[in-house]
C-alpha cells in the first residue's frame, strides 16, 4: 500500500519507541540474568518478567505489523539504495524479533511448563519438540539478540545520518514533529 502521509500516526510512533526501549531493556536484563545463581533474590522474578515482557512485545509486534498494513506508512526518503536498504533492514528486524520470540518460547517451554504472563494468563507449552531444545534455542536466542541490537544500532545511526547529513524528514517523521 503506497501512502502519501507525511508522518507516522501517534500509535505507530508510540509502538516504535516503546519497542525500542523494551528491546534494549530485555537485552540488558537478558545478559544480566543468565549469570544469576539459585541463591540470588532475582533468580525467579527476573526471568518471569523477562518472559512476560517478551511475550507482551511479541503481541505488540504482531499488532504493529497489522496496524502498519492497515494504515500504511510515509514514503522512505533517501537515494534508491537507501530506500532498499531501509526496507531490507526493517524486514530483517522483524524477522529477528520473531526469531527471538520463537526461540524464547522454545527455551521456556522445553520442560513442558506454560509461560505465565504477569500472572494474567498462561501461554501453553508444546514441550520438548527436539533433543536439547532449550540449549539450541538458547544459543539462537543469544546470537539473534546480539544481531538485533547491532542492526538496531545501525538503524539508529542511519536515522541520525538522515537528520544531520541529508537534512531530510526521516527522523522527524518518527518523532512526530514537522
Amino acid at each position: 500500500m503506497e501512502n502519501t502521509r507525511k508522518s507516522y500516526d501517534w500509535l505507530s510512533i508510540t509502538l516504535h519507541w516503546l519497542s525500542a526501549v523494551v528491546v534494549i531493556g530485555l537485552f540488558a536484563v537478558g545478559l544480566w540474568m543468565v549469570d544469576l545463581n539459585y541463591y540470588s533474590q532475582w533468580y525467579k522474578p527476573v526471568p518471569h518478567w523477562h518472559k512476560s515482557i517478551g511475550l507482551c512485545l511479541a503481541f505488540a509486534t504482531v499488532f504493529r505489523l497489522i496496524w502498519k498494513h492497515v494504515k500504511g506508512h510515509p514514503k522512505i526518503e533517501g537515494a534508491p539504495w537507501e530506500q532498499v536498504g531501509a526496507k531490507v533492514a526493517h524486514g530483517v528486524i522483524y524477522l529477528m524479533l520473531f526469531g527471538m520470540f520463537i526461540s524464547g518460547y522454545l527455551i521456556s517451554t522445553a520442560d513442558g511448563r506454560a509461560i505465565e504472563v504477569f500472572n494474567w494468563f498462561s501461554v501453553p507449552a508444546l514441550g520438548e519438540l527436539f533433543p536439547n531444545q532449550a540449549d539450541i534455542a538458547g544459543e539462537i536466542h543469544y546470537y539473534l539478540a546480539l544481531a538485533l541490537i547491532g542492526l538496531a544500532a545501525v538503524h539508529a545511526l542511519a536515522a541520525l545520518k538522515h537528520h544531520f547529513i541529508n537534512k531530510d524528514n526521516t527522523l522527524r517523521k518518527m518523532l512526530g514533529v514537522k
